[in-house]
């Protein structure tokens, strides 16, 4: 049977003038969707964005393979023919007023800063992504002390609430076929940005309270450090590595040194440790470097930059860039399968191209199921991911619904369990690590040792009873334990098979170990994040997610595809192409423009001035942006200032940074914020992740769900950064498991296994109640 496009013939209407829902439509038009831009009679604003190059190169990213028609008249008929609509409520519109104009099972989605209730929304709390970041974290926790905090570069923030909005929407429509049941559903990119960009630190804070080894600033070292040609950046996220790290740069002597060995230590001595890195590093080659970490098997990367992406060996191989009908390169859709067809990338809609030509009937009402089911009911996942991405996507889909059973190594658990909890010397100190607690809820917990005969035919009875199989391995390991795509098939021809691996399943990095941060120095994510005048720095962490939520994506994608043709497929969702895709401005604006973009600190092309400021108080700081002229304005007042131009503000930015931070100085955050806002110009205090637990904001809505967890007790834990109209906002229902917690459970229930085999397992190890070794 040849290939189809997953969703071929569903109808997407988008109403927006920003990245988040424009990236949200491109990823359903990726996969085979009509989707419709309603645009004013001005354009969609995104035509005008300019990040420093000629106007419409993102735009023309966003917008490839899409429909426009401009102005209001048609918008009626063809919210009436919907199948998703999609929308940032600009340009006038209300969720109210599209619901009454969309059939019963049409699915709508909003995405908002703050989503469309809480005090924030009520007050009139302006924010554009740089505020956002301000207010969940995620800049307070960057930076070396003592220094200006500063942002990451290339709002990261939108285009993840994007994404969650496109998995989420996806997965509801599915629904809605089966059942005829829509939703409204209420995406917060602020609750996206909490749980993926201030989240780490938040989730410490919530489990372990007044214990949590918070860090005032998120740092790393080793990380990125000039080379005698370029930039390279190290993750050296296990003592292991570590000592390989300290051999690899001709420092043996020092494997034994205990302050050394700890973050703390590092941070300490950091002039006397990064002094001695780059005295090794200057004297070779990226190329060099690379080479012998990978021999290490040390997480490691050249800096990506604008001119580099497009020639790394390993994209060129797997042809990661293709040129657009534009002429600039695009990444390619980040997941692939040889029986799901995606577009390559075509042209960007004139304004008002398609103005008389779609016609769209209305849908007949479907009935079928039951309508108040969670979309993802009648789905069973086993689950073989660990660490955070992979955890995210399992835990997303069983958010909405799905039976998510989760497999854990006798010899080798999920390695969150150990990372940021309790010291050894805690009883059951493995159930504690944070990001585990809040990324593996609604999940049921099995260990089995998948390297024996035992523990993999347990596998397979699994497989065989699920919809669904994903797992983010590096590739070798699911080939070691025999259960490649093609043993899944042959136990389950409707099953199917996701696979994550961080760079592919082929290519010349294949076998490379790779986290999040890897990621961010490999795809330029790095390259936009830092001070104009100094190195590239890490995001820290919103990789894991993006690349969740992509995976997440594609695998009810492929379930479409499933229930559509009756057979199971293999898909490929690569960590460093999700990564690509969110960060595609630098390569389209220098392909298609030969601009180069750069970090530029805490500036920014969407407001000017735009700046973290100094507070009275230690270490506080104040964020604004001003936005329009009316904005500028008043700034200018209360530093002083007659009223300035736009240019202005730029030509004289160093002289007029001081200005503001002489009037930051005296005032605390809380006062600045207020006079700020009073004037019209956007304004948060840059603030600590822990502050989320207790944002008004946030209660309000219902973000934080409060769980009961047997180990780690009551503990305030993420849920997802959405709402649907008409649902109680509860969306765990059952906490992460402790370790093994479900084995007997799954196995005599699911598999109907007896008493006496579980009693034989333990004996031989294959399974157990807690990790072996400890």
């Amino acid at each position: 049977m040849p290939a189809r496009a997953p969703f071929e013939g569903w109808r997407v209407l988008e109403l927006s003038n920003g990245i988040a829902v424009s990236y949200c439509g491109k990823m359903f038009a990726d996969a085979g969707a009509d989707v419709v831009k309603i645009e004013s009679l001005q354009g969609d604003s995104m035509r005008s964005w300019s990040a420093g190059g000629p106007p419409g190169t993102l735009f023309g990213y966003l917008a490839a393979g899409k429909r426009s028609v401009a102005g209001g008249a048609q918008a009626a008929v063809l919210l009436a023919g919907a199948d998703i609509v999609l929308t940032d409520l600009t340009d006038g519109w209300t969720l109210d007023g599209l619901r009454a104009r969309t059939g019963p099972s049409a699915v709508v989605v909003a995405v908002t800063p703050f989503g469309t209730t809480g005090p924030y929304v009520d007050e009139g709390v302006v924010a554009n992504e740089f505020i956002l970041q301000a207010l969940c974290g995620s800049i307070a926790g960057r930076g070396w002390p003592g220094d200006e905090p500063v942002q990451a570069g290339g709002r990261l923030g939108e285009w993840l609430a994007g994404v969650f909005a496109a998995a989420v929407a996806a997965a509801a429509a599915r629904h809605a076929i089966r059942s005829g049941r829509g939703e409204i559903i209420d995406v917060s990119t602020y609750e996206a940005m909490a749980i993926a960009m201030g989240g780490l630190s938040a989730m410490s804070a919530s489990v372990l309270g007044a214990d949590s080894r918070l860090q005032q600033r998120s740092l790393e070292l080793p990380s990125i450090v000039p080379t005698a040609d370029g930039l390279v950046g190290f993750c050296t996220i296990t003592a292991q590595q570590f000592q390989d790290f300290l051999v690899m740069i001709d420092r043996a002597d020092l494997v034994d040194d205990a302050e050394l060995a700890s973050f703390d230590g590092r941070v300490s001595r950091r002039d006397e440790f990064l002094a001695m890195v780059t005295a090794w590093t200057r004297t070779r080659t990226t190329r060099e470097i690379v080479d012998l970490a990978v021999a290490f098997r040390i997480p490691v990367a050249p800096i990506g930059s604008p001119a580099t992406l497009p020639e790394v060996d390993h994209f060129v191989r797997r042809g990661v860039f293709v040129e657009s009908a534009c002429g600039s390169l695009h990444p390619r859709v980040p997941y692939r399968g040889d029986a799901m067809l995606t577009r390559p990338p075509g042209a960007a809609p004139r304004l008002g191209a398609d103005n008389g030509r779609v016609h769209w009937a209305a849908r007949p009402v479907r009935v079928g199921g039951d309508a108040d089911e969670l979309p993802l009911a009648d789905i069973r996942i086993t689950d073989f991911t660990a660490f955070w991405a992979g955890p995210v996507a399992t835990q997303l889909l069983g958010a909405l619904g799905a039976d998510v059973i989760k497999i854990e190594g006798v010899r080798r658990p999920d390695g969150l369990r150990f990372a940021g909890g309790r010291p050894p010397t805690w009883d059951h100190w493995w159930e504690w690590g944070p990001v585990f607690l809040c990324s593996n809820n609604n999940k049921r917990g099995i260990s089995t040792e998948l390297g024996t005969d035992a523990g993999r035919s347990i596998a397979l009875d699994l497989i065989a009873a699920s919809d669904l199989v994903i797992e983010n391995f590096s590739p070798r390991v699911m080939e070691n334990f025999g259960l490649e795509w093609e043993t899944v098939h042959a136990v389950n021809p409707r099953a199917v098979m996701v696979r994550m691996p961080a760079f592919g399943l082929d290519g010349p990095w294949r076998d490379r170990v790779g986290f999040a941060q890897t990621m961010e120095q490999a795809t330029g994510m790095a390259w936009m994040t830092g001070h104009a005048d100094g190195p590239p720095v890490i995001p820290r962490g919103v990789c894991d997610p993006i690349a969740g939520l992509h995976a997440a994506f594609a695998a009810i994608a492929a379930l479409v595809v499933r229930d559509r043709d009756g057979s199971g497929l293999h898909v490929e969702s690569t960590m460093v192409e999700s990564a690509l895709n969110v960060a595609a401005e630098m390569v389209l604006e220098y392909s298609g423009n030969g601009i180069e973009l750069c970090r530029a600190g805490n500036r920014g092309p969407g407001a000017i001035p735009q700046g973290i400021y100094p507070c009275r108080g230690d270490d506080e700081w104040v964020a604004l942006a001003a936005l329009d002229d009316p904005a500028r304005t008043s700034l200018a007042g209360l530093i002083g200032q007659p009223p300035l131009r736009a240019d202005e503000w730029r030509d004289r930015a160093d002289e007029l940074d001081k200005l503001i931070s002489h009037w930051t100085t005296g005032r605390p955050p809380a006062e600045a914020v207020a006079a700020l806002r009073a004037a019209g110009v956007a304004a948060a205090r840059v603030s600590p992740a822990s502050a989320l637990l207790s944002d008004p904001q946030l209660l309000a809505r219902g973000f934080w769900e409060r769980v009961d967890h047997p180990a780690a007790g009551s503990f305030l834990c993420t849920g997802m950064p959405f709402a649907f109209a008409g649902r109680p906002r509860r969306w765990i229902r059952r906490v992460s498991p402790l370790y093994g917690q479900h084995t007997a459970e799954v196995l005599t229930g699911l598999l109907e296994r007896d008493e006496r085999d579980l009693e034989v397992l333990r004996e031989r190890g294959i399974i157990g109640s807690r990790p072996a070794g400890l």
